[in-house]
């Protein structure tokens, strides 16, 4: 942690820039990104120029992709320490930075890089968005099996330095098709004149780079493992993937399918540091898409003007009722997002899910229906039979408009997070309303 009784803006403003270096020296990268994140503007990058490359390369990685924008635009009038700090970068961190970009800036800062960075770069962002190509990194270190071990050795001593991880050592053949990884522990312990193929066991595990990043996410959570290895169509090795790169995807993943159940636009990812302005259009689309939804309940309810005349009592469990089923409802939609969101349930498993999500539904709602009998018994003991029967139906109605919006949204190619508790609520809430008066009219004979 930072220590809180330094005053970085202060040696700042003071330009003491000796005990800066000496405050700095002793704290670690992601320190420095908090002190930075904040700093006021232009402070934050007078204490990143006075960074050692290194440093100033690990610390950026820790930035926000706010903060890192920033940053490049303050350093833009010294394009050498740009070029610098682009070059440095590792070229997954690089690559994520350079695809939040606007495309006539990132097309600027390529050319800053060395003609060797700007081949990877450009390579890394030729894949899809979301690939597991723009996730990769061609840091890696690769034998082959007719290598002794000290040969290996020495091979990986001279091209490991640059490595992401040296955990694993890969195999390939004279075409650089993939074709083992050996842990560096393996090699290290067998004798120095023993091939590398004789420590082969031939079975690893890929991932193919045209893939999307949530098939790296679900493999890396089934193999545990610190590393993967990248291939192409033609199983060629061209990059790995590393543990630290799958979680900052999950983290964004989990981010965002967690705002879009809260029917929230977009990521926001400091509500303290985000602008009145900005928390506002992240979040009037759905609701005011949702008032209109809730016009349905409001036409309901005067439909049934007769019904409410000849029973008042009605009213008073009415929140009650449709609540209960717009809480099933977001329980079962949660469940249903997870579990299609990790791979636990596919798509044609919807029907199979259906007859269970009826029977714990209707157990759900014969339990919440003894609880409503009661207070119906003490408030108005005419109705009970309508109170008890309407609970048992808007849990089941709500449960199974839970159930189904996930399968819905991701047979019609949208992101089944978008079946947010605000949408399933309200679909629940007019269901519940044209069953809790359908039932009551139907009791009290009134058409």
């Amino acid at each position: 942690m930072v220590e809180a009784n330094i005053d970085f803006e202060e040696l700042i403003e003071q330009r003491n820039w000796s005990a800066l270096r000496r405050e700095i020296k002793v704290l670690k990268s992601h320190d420095i990104a908090e002190i930075i994140e904040e700093l006021s503007d232009d402070n934050d990058i007078i204490l990143f120029r006075l960074l050692p490359r290194e440093e100033a390369k690990n610390t950026f990685q820790y930035l926000s992709f706010e903060k890192q924008e920033q940053i490049i635009e303050g350093l833009a009038k010294n394009a050498n320490r740009v070029s610098s700090l682009l070059n440095d970068l590792d070229p997954d961190d690089r690559t994520a930075f350079f695809e939040e970009l606007p495309g006539k800036i990132t097309k600027r800062l390529l050319q800053l890089l060395s003609p060797e960075e700007r081949s990877i770069a450009t390579k890394l962002l030729g894949y899809p968005e979301n690939s597991i190509g723009r996730l990769m990194t061609p840091e890696f270190v690769a034998v082959k099996p007719e290598y002794t071990v000290a040969e290996a050795l020495e091979h990986i001593r001279e091209y490991g330095r640059d490595s992401e991880t040296l955990n694993l050592i890969y195999v390939v053949d004279e075409h650089w098709k993939l074709i083992d990884d050996i842990r560096i522990r393996e090699i290290i312990l067998a004798r120095p004149d023993q091939l590398i193929k004789d420590l082969m066991d031939e079975h690893f595990v890929s991932l193919n780079a045209h893939d999307d990043q949530e098939v790296a996410i679900r493999v890396f959570q089934d193999q545990d493992r610190i590393a993967l290895p990248v291939i192409d169509s033609e199983g060629l090795l061209i990059g790995i993937v590393t543990v630290d790169d799958v979680m900052d995807v999950v983290e964004e993943e989990t981010t965002e399918d967690f705002h879009k159940f809260g029917s929230v636009q977009g990521a926001i990812i400091n509500p303290l540091k985000a602008g009145i302005g900005f928390l506002y259009k992240k979040r009037i689309v759905w609701l005011f898409a949702l008032v209109f939804m809730n016009v349905f309940s409001g036409a309901a309810l005067a439909s049934f003007e007769n019904v409410i005349k000849s029973a008042v009592a009605l009213i008073f469990f009415l929140p009650l009722l449709i609540g209960s089923g717009g809480n099933a409802g977001a329980q079962s939609a949660t469940l249903m997002i997870r579990s299609l969101a990790t791979g636990d349930v596919e798509m044609r498993d919807w029907f199979r899910l259906i007859g269970k999500e009826l029977l714990v539904s209707l157990l759900l709602g014969l339990t919440m229906a003894v609880g409503v009998s009661l207070i119906a018994s003490l408030r108005a003991p005419e109705i009970i039979f309508i109170v008890a029967s309407t609970m048992v139906l808007t849990v089941i109605a709500g449960s199974m408009v839970g159930l189904l919006l996930p399968f819905i949204f991701t047979r019609i190619k949208i992101d089944p997070a978008s079946a947010s508790a605000p949408l399933v609520t309200s679909i629940a809430d007019i269901t519940g309303v044209v069953i809790y008066f359908s039932i009551a009219s139907w009791y009290f004979g009134i058409t």
